[in-house]
């Protein structure tokens, strides 16, 4: 078994107790993670590999499209 790697703490949940802050937050590490996978999409030659690091690029595009649709919906919430 190995043990080796770090255990799970609650330290890595970056919830604020503030929804959008919060928000704002999940749309950074999507548009964070999206930048990654294109990285790596420039970094291989191989296009089985590429196929599935464009697959992963678009979902977090579409999270960070569904994350935005909440930030509105929360923030017309608010100000009603």
């Amino acid at each position: 078994m190995l043990f080796y790697a770090n255990p799970w703490t609650a330290t890595y949940i970056q919830a604020k107790g503030d929804v959008i802050a919060d928000l704002h937050e999940d749309m950074a590490a999507e548009q964070k993670a999206r930048a990654t996978y294109e990285n790596l999409i420039k970094l291989t030659d191989d296009a089985d590999i590429k196929e599935v690091l464009k697959f992963l690029r678009e979902r977090e595009v579409v999270h960070y499209q569904r994350f935005g649709e909440a930030l509105m919906d929360v923030q017309d919430h608010l100000c009603k």
